[in-house]
């Protein structure tokens, strides 16, 4: 799958890119470098890291739909069951 930046995204990561090379690297870094330097990453690295967020993601669904049994369980053929301890109540009354 195709990792595709909103351009208004795409243009704050460029800003982000040079503010970073301005206070870290020996100089600057000029728009089309920072253009060409962030291509490369989403290219690149993009892949890994929005693989590992939906392998994340996958887990923690996994997670939440094992926990449905539990939490979200009504128990079944128990009016028989409530009946009997609801008269049993009364009776220590």
């Amino acid at each position: 799958m195709e990792i595709k930046l909103k351009k208004e995204v795409e243009q704050q990561l460029i800003g982000s890119i040079q503010r970073y090379f301005a206070r870290n690297m020996d100089g600057d870094i000029g728009e089309l470098q920072a253009s060409m330097l962030l291509h490369y990453v989403v290219e690149e690295i993009g892949p890994s890291i929005y693989n590992q967020a939906i392998a994340d993601a996958q887990a923690y669904m996994l997670e939440k739909v094992q926990d449905l049994e539990i939490s979200c369980h009504a128990p079944e053929f128990d009016y028989w069951h409530k009946s009997a301890r609801n008269t049993a109540q009364r009776g220590k009354k």
